[in-house]
């Protein structure tokens, strides 16, 4: 291990989600430093960031809503890993060429969902077992974009969770991040270290003593 804190970075991308700062917390719980920002960050600004994966997250809206929160697509094009979670999946799928649609019924609470997969997001899950997820969605994903796979399915909800062929890009239709998702943890760890490569390398200790120190080198230059 390098023992650099910033040596792995994950940006947050926000859509609105009343759970955006349990993702986060989730992601520093597993010793990785991690960031918000606001949905319309350009790629320049996330390029200068230099994270190491990034996370859309949920959100209130449709994307068929008027102002429906967009990001630029170029931030497709920064080749790291993206997990987006439920309206940032809906969204990857919708500017990846997929079809996304008002589901028959609202999806709110806890769901089974069946595990399609046992690699990669799902690495530790046994496929065709089902597990319980906690949703909160309104629209669902009909076809999946060019290149996508379905990870995991649910009554509702054909494509609870997919990735593409390049292993870069993941969705979930469900929050992982929120306790009524009982291995959600598991599935935001496989993505932080399986996919993106992270090392357990931040913590609050750590990250004061960093501060400290830049500050003092800060005043000590002046």
């Amino acid at each position: 291990m390098s023992g650099d804190i910033y040596g792995n970075k994950i940006l947050i991308l926000d859509f609105g989600s009343q759970y955006t700062q349990l993702i986060a917390r989730r992601v520093r719980e597993s010793h990785v430093y991690c960031e918000i920002h606001p949905f319309n960050t350009s790629p320049e600004k996330i390029r200068d960031f230099s994270p190491t994966g990034i996370i859309l997250s949920g959100g209130p809206a449709s994307i068929y809503d008027t102002g429906a929160p967009i990001i630029d697509k170029g931030i497709m094009d920064l080749g790291v890993p993206v997990l987006g979670i439920c309206y940032g999946m809906q969204y990857l799928a919708h500017i990846m060429g997929g079809l996304v649609s008002r589901a028959d019924d609202r999806e709110y609470g806890s769901a089974p969902i069946a595990v399609q997969d046992d690699k990669d997001l799902f690495h530790g899950f046994v496929k065709g077992q089902e597990e319980i997820v906690w949703m909160s969605h309104g629209d669902r994903i009909e076809a999946l974009p060019p290149g996508f796979t379905v990870l995991a399915s649910s009554r509702n909800s054909p494509v609870a969770a997919m990735s593409d062929s390049s292993g870069r890009f993941f969705g979930v239709q469900f929050h992982p991040e929120v306790v009524h998702t009982p291995k959600g943890a598991r599935i935001l760890r496989n993505f932080l270290f399986r996919i993106c490569g992270c090392e357990p390398l931040w913590t609050m200790s750590s990250f004061v003593e960093r501060t400290i120190r830049d500050l003092k080198e800060k005043v000590g230059n002046e």
